[in-house]
């Protein structure tokens, strides 16, 4: 997510391919931009789609989707679970393939990009009208992107690869050692509970404004902390990826070995500190980060070491303009343009399938606006 120009400003970039940079379009992983399109891809519509085929038929396929594309109530895991922390994972692993800058102009860059995604993520919130204080709710999806990525990619500028392993691993403990040892008042040491766990208990006492849940934010201040582990293990994998000097079968297999190794100890740390996406815990990094390699795995294998590229464009399409389609629908409504286009689909649809075709619209609609941006060379950038 590269940007330019005055700190705190939104840009649309016009990115003219004639113009580009050569370090810029060679150091491009299609891999990475087709995975990150399949990530967008299960918000921009499709589970819904699953949701509502769920509605009207009983196949048992469609109806395992349906659950993994729900997140779980508190602990455990599932499929849309892993969506959040694949993006954040992303951005860490694209990372080492920024275009090189001087120390003190990338740091500026990654702190204005942090800085924005925390302002993007609070107008997707609340939208661009004035709010009492108290009804804004400041923590969001993309203020957790932001300040994962930033405090991740200073430690990135700033610290060798050694070091960052120990960070990486120095946070999952810490922020382990705080919901073990310590909980809201009036509850025991370790309490996992919504109500009694020590981070919710800091984001009630520190964090302004409005909880998404009351008492508890799945995107709140103080389990940022493992989440900055999430974006240095991306940036791990993409320093991997970039610079060791190995051929790409051997980088294939050894980042399967590693994808493999990181779920094995998600599984033994869940024993004793629950996998929870709403606590975001140590255990939690280690499942969806060991996940994501081997999504990537698969991507990187099948489209830039065997070269399959076409299957993955209509992904692609998608990943190239993320922030661009998540932000849209706090000023776009997809369902009255989809209306306006394609309705005349859904009033030939049979029942009770018109629900079905609704949303297929939709997102059809969605992905012909994002290939046109993308024909026009016109990426929304922070």
């Amino acid at each position: 997510m590269a940007g330019e120009g005055e700190a705190g400003q939104l840009q649309f970039k016009i990115i003219n391919q004639i113009n580009m940079k050569p370090t810029t379009l060679s150091n491009r992983l299609y891999s990475l931009d087709a995975l990150r399109g399949f990530d967008m891809f299960w918000i921009m519509g499709a589970d819904e789609l699953f949701h509502d085929l769920a509605k009207v038929t009983d196949n048992s396929i469609i109806q395992f989707m349906a659950v993994q594309l729900d997140h779980t109530a508190w602990n455990g895991f599932t499929f849309y679970d892993l969506i959040f922390p694949l993006f954040l994972f992303m951005a860490g692993v694209a990372t080492p393939y920024s275009v090189g800058l001087e120390k003190n102009k990338l740091l500026f860059r990654v702190i204005k990009r942090g800085l924005i995604l925390i302002l993007l993520g609070v107008i997707y919130n609340n939208g661009l009208a004035l709010h009492p204080i108290e009804k804004i709710r400041f923590a969001s999806v993309l203020g957790r992107i932001g300040s994962a990525y930033m405090f991740a990619n200073i430690i990135y500028l700033y610290a060798g690869k050694k070091a960052q392993a120990v960070w990486c691993v120095s946070l999952l403990l810490l922020y382990w050692a705080f919901l073990t040892f310590f909980a809201a008042p009036g509850f025991a040491a370790g309490d996992l509970t919504m109500e009694g766990n020590f981070a919710s208990y800091i984001d009630r006492m520190v964090l302004p404004g409005s909880l998404y849940l009351g008492i508890h934010d799945p995107e709140g201040l103080f389990s940022t902390i493992p989440a900055i582990s999430t974006g240095l293990l991306g940036i791990m994998t993409g320093s991997y990826l970039k610079n060791n000097l190995s051929g790409q079968v051997k980088k294939t297999v050894t980042m399967l070995v590693a994808g493999i190794v990181l779920l094995v100890l998600a599984q033994i740390w869940n024993l004793v500190f629950p996998i929870n996406k709403n606590l975001w815990t140590s255990s939690f990094v280690l499942q969806t980060a060991g996940c994501s390699i081997l999504l990537l795995t698969f991507f990187y294998y099948i489209i830039d070491v065997l070269g399959f590229q076409k299957w993955a464009f209509f992904f692609k399409v998608i990943g190239m303009n993320s922030i661009l389609i998540y932000m849209s629908g706090v000023f776009i409504d997809w369902g009255y343009t989809s209306n306006a286009i394609l309705g005349w689909i859904k009033q030939l649809s049979a029942e009770p399938y018109k629900i079905v075709a609704g949303i297929l619209c939709i997102m059809l609609v969605k992905w012909v606006f994002l290939y046109f941006m993308y024909r026009k060379k016109v990426f929304l950038k922070v």
